[in-house]
């Protein structure tokens, strides 16, 4: 696996946590990288927390990084790329402590979908 660094979508991301509302989510504490070489088949974009034994051992507060699998990511359409990024900061949990919601029952397609819409504008008056 080779990593690499994206600010084009680490700044993607956290204009979505501004846009969207996200209070919980401390946009300077999350990051974009983009991965290539996975043997994953279904995974598109994958979230990693800084966990609490590391946290405490380094002295710092969480962190999370959005790993975005290029040979995935880069085929979807620009709104399937920005709905992906929901996805993910979707499994950033209210405490931002750096643990993750699992998707069942609150990082669902509805979820994502419901956060689109308010992201477009769509059904609000």
């Amino acid at each position: 696996m080779k990593y690499a660094f994206s600010e084009e979508w680490t700044l993607k991301a956290r204009e979505l946590v501004e846009k969207l509302g996200f209070h919980h989510i401390a946009p300077e504490r999350i990051a974009c990288l983009k991965s290539a070489g996975t043997k994953t088949r279904r995974t598109i974009a994958r979230i990693h927390g800084l966990g609490k034994a590391m946290q405490l051992g380094m002295k710092t507060e969480p962190f999370y990084v959005i790993e975005l699998l290029s040979e995935k990511f880069d085929r979807l359409s620009e709104d399937d790329k920005t709905k992906t990024l929901i996805h993910e900061l979707l499994h950033i949990p209210a405490g931002f402590g750096g643990g993750f919601r699992h998707h069942k029952p609150y990082v669902n397609e509805r979820t994502v979908e419901e956060q689109w819409k308010k992201l477009c504008g769509i059904g609000q008056n």
